[in-house]
């Protein structure tokens, strides 16, 4: 799952893959009719892009291969999906708890899950009762994985041992600056045919 994905309002990207999530003008009605050619221009060098566009909390996502210079071949998809349920928020817009995937270009990181490891070529951690991912932006540990007890480090925390959005998720490289209420724990993870809370879902 080293990819990036697109949304006219997200762009997500792994490293050595990209995300890039995208919001056409209109809904995606037929999904099979896609091109050959990806059409994404990322400004870093990845092998992989996830192109995701999406609509409302729809998104239609397609895994695109660069095949020579900038040029990007689909190879896998289209994917129905889900982005945040109130949909992308506008270019630095995300906020915390707003129900919004955030726009632009992001690096893909670490795995977790309920799981082991499906082949990700990265870090991945089977989670335990104890992982969370922290979302208090008054914490200092803000939007970092982190393990209970609270011990008062924080007021509220996400649980990573979820499923089934969880059985398999990767972390998408939003806010790494951790800046208060800018958002948190937004990852790629299983779909569950609905919006999410902010994150992209794939089936």
């Amino acid at each position: 799952m080293r990819r990036m994905l697109f949304v006219p309002a997200i762009v997500f990207a792994l490293m050595p893959a990209a995300v890039i999530v995208n919001v056409p003008a209109a809904p995606v009605l037929n999904a099979s009719a896609a091109p050959a050619y990806c059409n994404v221009n990322p400004t870093f060098n990845v092998a992989q892009v996830i192109w995701v566009d999406g609509y409302g909390s729809g998104q239609v996502t397609r895994l695109c291969a660069r095949v020579s210079g900038r040029r990007y071949v689909l190879q896998k998809g289209p994917y129905a999906g889900h982005v945040g349920r109130y949909g992308v928020a506008r270019p630095g817009a995300k906020r915390e708890g707003d129900g919004k995937t955030p726009y632009g270009a992001y690096p893909m990181r670490g795995g977790f899950g309920v799981y082991p490891n499906p082949g990700l070529r990265s870090s991945w951690l089977v989670t335990g009762s104890r992982d969370v991912w922290v979302d208090d932006s008054r914490s200092s540990l803000y939007n970092t994985r982190q393990r209970t007890p609270v011990n008062g480090r924080w007021v509220h925390a996400e649980a990573l041992r979820v499923a089934p959005a969880y059985r398999y998720a990767q972390v998408i490289g939003y806010n790494e600056r951790r800046t208060p209420g800018r958002g948190s724990a937004i990852f790629l993870h299983v779909d569950q045919g609905r919006g999410t809370a902010g994150c992209v879902s794939l089936p």
